[in-house]
Order: C-alpha cells, then structure tokens, then sequence
C-alpha cells in the first residue's frame, strides 16, 4: 500500500482512505455484515485511515466501526481513526446547528471514546466551524486532548483560508478535510494553496462525487433514492437537468477512461491522487466490491496527457448544481 504523510505534523497514511458513514446513514438502507466485510478488506489490504463522524447513525457508525476493528485480524493498532465532532441532531434526525465551546469538545469526545473502544483518537476535528466560537477556542480545546493523551492530531473541516490560519496559529493542524473531485475544485482558488503555504495536507472527501462520478449512477437511481431514505434525492446535483448535465460529463469522462484501459471512478480517484502527494482521497465504499475499485486507481498512472484530456472531458466549474441544498451551504466557512 502506497503511504502518505497528513501535512508536516501529522502521521502517515495509506494512500487512500475509507469513509464509513454510508455505512450508517444518509444513503439509505445499509448491510451490516457487508460494512464489516469492507471494513476488513480495507485493513487487509493495507488501508490505515478510516474516517467517521459521531454523528453518522448516531452514535452507530463509531459501535460498528468498534466491532469491525475488534474482529479484524488487522486490529485497532493498524487503524488511524479520523473522527468528526460537534454536529447536533435531534430524535428525528435532523440537524439543530454545530456545538464547538471547549466544554463541548471534551464531552462529545469523551462518547466517542467509548462508543470506539478506544483510549485516543488519531485525527480529531469538528465537523463545521462553529459561528458562534472562535475556531481558536474549538481548536485550543482539542490541543488540551492532546497534551492529555486523548487524541494525537488536530484536523479540520470544510474551513476556509482565513480559519485555516487562524487555526494553524493556535496548534499544529494536520489536515483539512475537504470535498475535492473534478466536480468539486473550490478548493484550488485559495484553500488549497494556503494549506500548502501551512504545511496542512488535505483529505478530499466527495472524490467521486457521492457516487455521480462512479459510473454507476442513472437517473433511475435517483427517482429511487428518495423514496429510500437516500439524501442524495434533495441534492441539487442529482436532480432535474442538473442531473442529466452531470451525466454527460460522467460520459465524457467514460470515453477517456476506457481508452486508458480503467474505469470511471479510478479515473477520477486518479486525478485527485495526481493532484499532489499532500492530498489523500476518502473513498466512501459500503461493498467490498466498490472498494477493490476504487484501490485499483493506485495501480494506474495518469501522465500529464491523461490529466489534460480528463480535464477537456471535465472542465473546473462544470458540473451543475451546488453540492449541498441551500440550507447546508450556508454552513459550510469554506464557501463564504
């Protein structure tokens, strides 16, 4: 497995990663033997970074995670655990806002402790920038874990350049994690070059687009998802002509990665991978099938012609709709 380093503090880590809440939640029913299956076969196959929320399921992705570490041959020890904080939700699921006070931060902290069987977690960050508490304040209470021997690496998430700075100021930040796809390349204006400024690596979540850029996804797909408890039946990108410009693209994108002799989604994992050795994708598989994909995009090579015609086929900027419905945007301090 391929290793690379989470900024210039931070630990070192297989070259890809794996998301685990839709194992959990948010796209529809879930296999919990199969989540297991996967999780195995990541660690098997050398997969150290694994990334959760504790808010994914509620509290359920960290005990599943838990027992699938527990029954691994691998065992906790292979594992970096990445995990986010500080979303509120309530008894019907929805989402009351984020919760980064330093008091806040030791508590949901201390649930994740034990939900994970754990005695520290190795990459610890909120999950959206509080509006209502200096990210110094969130960050200085994350540093004070650290210093106590609960958790190794200060990340963040979905923050912008000025957050960015203002965090590295208080602590050593390991990584931002990010969406970062060929859909998705905000990032390169001002986030990315300023977390290379800063010696923060990036984890990019949302590689493939929350499954658009895999090649596997129709619009039948998507009159489905909704009706199945899919969140992706709100998103913007997979809805209405949004949907079928997406889809063409994902076409276009098809004819350049089967003439280099690869699938779409490793294309696009490539081209993430190609973006720099500070950047490691999180690969949300839920299957043990989908995740021996998406592994195979390290085994390919992507030189400068094959990024060039990946980005004709793909240009920055256009893919249709926002990557979040409107409500969630306004949360995100990387889109101010």
């Amino acid at each position: 497995m391929l290793k690379r380093t989470l900024g210039s503090t931070g630990p070192s880590v297989s070259a890809l990663g794996l998301g685990a809440m839709g194992m959990s939640a948010l796209y529809g029913g879930t296999d919990e033997a199969e989540s297991t299956a996967t999780v195995h076969a990541a660690l098997d196959a050398g997969v150290t970074l694994i990334d959760t929320g504790d808010f994914y399921g509620m509290g359920h992705n960290e005990l599943l995670l838990r027992d699938a570490l527990r029954s691994s041959s691998q065992g906790r020890d292979q594992a970096v655990l990445s995990v986010k904080f500080g979303a509120l939700r309530d008894i019907d699921g929805g989402w009351s806002g984020m919760d980064g006070r330093p008091a806040a931060v030791k508590n949901f902290l201390a649930y994740s402790l034990n939900r994970l069987g754990t005695d520290h977690i190795d990459v610890y960050r909120i999950a959206r920038v509080d509006p209502d508490v200096p990210i110094e304040e969130t960050v200085g209470a994350i540093a004070d874990q650290v210093q106590a021997g609960h958790v190794r690496h200060i990340g963040l998430s979905e923050v912008g350049a000025d957050a960015l700075r203002r965090a590295a100021a208080t602590a050593p930040i390991a990584d931002l994690q990010i969406e970062y796809s060929l859909f998705s390349r905000g990032i390169e204006a001002d986030i990315l070059p300023t977390a290379r400024e800063l010696g923060i690596g990036i984890t990019a979540y949302g590689v493939l687009s929350r499954g658009l850029l895999s090649g596997h996804w129709t619009r039948e797909r998507s009159e489905q998802s909704g009706a199945n408890g899919d969140f992706r039946g709100m998103s913007p990108r997979f809805s209405g002509d949004n949907l079928d410009r997406n889809l063409a693209l994902v076409e276009a994108l098809r004819k350049i990665a089967e003439g280099k002799g690869v699938s779409v989604a490793q294309a696009a994992i490539g081209w993430v991978l190609a973006q720099g050795p500070d950047i490691v994708p999180i690969i949300g598989a839920r299957r043990r099938d989908r995740l021996a994909e998406a592994l195979g995009a390290l085994d390919i090579t992507l030189g400068a012609a094959d990024l060039a015609a990946i980005e004709a086929a793909v240009p920055a900027g256009a893919a249709a709709g926002a990557r979040y419905p409107e409500a969630q945007m306004a949360h995100l301090d990387s889109e101010r």
